[in-house]
């Protein structure tokens, strides 16, 4: 009888029972053990469009937004943006929603996403909205408060995406012209 010291660990045994472990005869397989690849979830895109453009323009950052007709609506930074607009455009058609930072003393790095430009036929006043409708019952926000009343224009474009239950985001780009973000409850 062996002493117990000289007994295989279990974990050993195990292996050998599960033919994990290489036989003496088998050549030396310096592969890894398992298929590599892409591991886990990927994250969603951030941007429709990434360009860099060497343009001559002051401050540090822009935001703007490209409506369908060419007018460019510039909420923050200068207002000649138009450089930055024609290096997005050859990527990515209008409208679309874009902010540019300064990399170096002429190069700008430019991110855009494609929006959905829709014209609100009434006036609902402020500039953000939110409609939330599920079966009967409706919740319009303009600008955080609760009002009363109803938007039929953004109604029906929800209503044809996404039936009776759905949300509506909107925020005013320039008099009717918002953009709308819409989604399925």
């Amino acid at each position: 009888m062996s002493p117990f010291w000289r007994r295989k660990p279990l974990h050993e045994k195990l292996a050998e029972a599960g033919g994990l472990l290489p036989r003496a005869d088998a050549p030396l397989d310096a592969r890894p053990p398992f298929e590599t690849g892409i591991h886990g979830v990927a994250r969603p895109r951030e941007w429709d469009a990434v360009v860099t453009v060497e343009a001559q323009l002051s401050g540090d950052a822009v935001a703007f937004v490209a409506l369908p007709d060419g007018t460019l609506v510039v909420e923050e930074g200068p207002d000649d943006v138009q450089q930055l607009a024609d290096a997005v455009e050859a990527q990515l058609g209008r409208p679309y929603r874009a902010e540019a930072v300064r990399r170096d003393e002429r190069l700008w790095a430019v991110a855009a996403n494609a929006i959905d430009v829709f014209e609100v036929e009434e006036e609902l006043g402020g500039d953000e909205i939110e409609l939330a409708v599920q079966g009967d019952h409706r919740t319009l926000l303009v600008d955080d408060r609760k009002v009363f009343g109803s938007a039929p224009s953004l109604e029906a474009l929800a209503q044809s995406r996404h039936g009776d239950a759905y949300v509506v985001r909107a925020v005013r780009l320039d008099g009717r012209l918002w953009e709308v973000r819409t989604a399925a409850l």
